[in-house]
């Protein structure tokens, strides 16, 4: 039995003609030489980047509480935070006076940082977004450190939350705090609405 023909592919010619890995190769290039280059103009034009692009990690500060669990659960320790106690005087005479964590610093090593999210995402506050800005290059890598400052100006880059499909439940926080609103909204009405003279006892006279 006659064995099958290989070409110099490796690969054996059953049931065509001699050449036809090569006339296949050649109609592809044919048809990418016909097609219209398109060049990203870039940096004149800026990219479309998707939605969930990981450009860098934005801060804000309002909503940080210095927990320390993005700097311990990060992997690359890349994550630097400094703060101290402050003492706040009590509100109520009897109350006793509080304590609460101060932010100093907040910095991240951008020449460290592997973009893996873990920080963003064991955040229990909301306190990290991520940002698809990326033009965030240097000539020195000391300079890829960059503290709050410059991580708060990259918070107003985040793109909003993608809407809610119609369909899907009301999200627990959302529902709590309307159900919340509303019972002020009604304790307010009642206090705000007079009360009626034919309700009232006999013999009373309705207040002026």
């Amino acid at each position: 039995m006659t064995p099958p023909s290989v070409g110099r592919s490796g690969h054996s010619d059953h049931g065509g003609f001699p050449g036809r890995g090569l006339a296949k190769g050649l109609a592809v290039t044919l048809r990418t030489m016909t097609r219209r280059t398109v060049t990203a103009q870039y940096p004149d034009v800026q990219p479309d980047l998707p939605p969930r692009s990981r450009g860098v990690i934005a801060l804000l500060e309002e909503n940080c509480t210095v927990c320390m669990l993005c700097a311990r659960e990060c992997p690359d320790w890349c994550i630097y935070i400094d703060s101290h106690k402050e003492t706040l005087p009590a509100v109520e005479p009897n109350a006793r006076a509080r304590t609460r964590n101060v932010l100093d610093r907040f910095a991240i090593d951008f020449s460290l940082c592997m973009y893996c999210g873990i920080c963003i995402e064991v955040c229990p506050f909301d306190a990290l977004f991520w940002s698809p800005e990326f033009e965030y290059a240097e000539t020195d890598i000391h300079e890829l450190t960059h503290e709050r400052d410059r991580l708060r100006e990259w918070m107003w880059t985040v793109p909003a939350p993608p809407a809610l499909d119609a369909s899907s439940e009301e999200p627990k926080e959302i529902a709590a705090a309307r159900k919340s609103a509303d019972k002020l909204v009604a304790a307010q009405a009642d206090v705000a609405t007079p009360a009626d003279p034919a309700t009232q006892p006999s013999g009373e006279e309705p207040a002026s």
